[in-house]
């Protein structure tokens, strides 16, 4: 649907989607079942940022950010806009004059399958993206899209209100009603490994740790020495 912009969307708590950002995306894929993860080709313009924000969704058209200016007027603080092109669209959507905007309202950050450009500028600035492309090509503000209606992020759905987790690992989408779920099954998994990384630190293996010898076991992988696998061979 285009020409819609839906104005009072219902957002994930925003203490609870702030405290995912303490996850990253890894963790927080890998506690949902593995599942919500956006993909390798949505990557970050910057290193050593970690944040979770609600999504603002916004479909645009190539080569074409309207529906981005929209998007800024509905966004608030805590709040992640997340921009689809109908198709891959290697465009320089915002730089940092729109950036400027979104960080002077509280947008926590920009998250597209098209593109950016003024990215050293971005870094400076201190406002965080994750992209698919990085290109100097601007856009034009002719076509009509949408604002606020589910998008397709490369591999993930994205409603709007979901939790976006972005880290240096990429980008997760927690789905809105799964946000407190998800936090505590991300804090559980935390413990775990911290618990698994002390006995690792005490001379303990993932072999035994994770109980992996009968997996290996029941897949008929044989454990030999070099001279019978080399009489094997023969």
């Amino acid at each position: 649907m285009t020409g819609v912009v839906v104005t009072d969307i219902e957002r994930a708590d925003a203490a609870t989607a702030a405290a995912l950002a303490e996850f990253g995306s890894a963790t927080v894929h890998e506690a949902m079942g593995r599942v919500g993860y956006a993909g390798p080709r949505i990557r970050p313009i910057q290193q050593g940022t970690r944040i979770a924000g609600t999504a603002i969704t916004v479909q645009v058209a190539p080569g074409d950010n309207l529906m981005v200016h929209a998007a800024i007027e509905q966004a608030r603080a805590g709040d992640v806009i997340v921009v689809v092109p109908i198709t891959d669209s290697a465009f320089g959507f915002i730089g940092d004059l729109m950036a400027t905007q979104m960080q002077t309202r509280g947008v926590r950050a920009y998250v597209t399958s098209g593109g950016v450009r003024d990215t050293a500028e971005l870094r400076e600035m201190g406002f965080p993206v994750w992209t698919a492309h990085v290109s100097a090509q601007g856009t034009v503000k002719d076509t009509a899209g949408s604002v606020n209606l589910p998008v397709i992020l490369d591999q993930v759905e994205v409603h709007p209100g979901d939790v976006v987790v972005a880290d240096d690992d990429g980008v997760t989408i927690v789905p809105r009603q799964r946000a407190e779920q998800t936090l505590d099954a991300a804090r559980a998994r935390t413990a775990k490994e911290t618990a698994n990384r002390e006995r690792y630190r005490a001379g303990e293996i993932s072999m035994d740790v994770n109980n992996l010898r009968p997996v290996l076991e029941g897949l008929g992988v044989r454990f030999v020495t070099q001279e019978e696998h080399d009489r094997g061979g023969r």
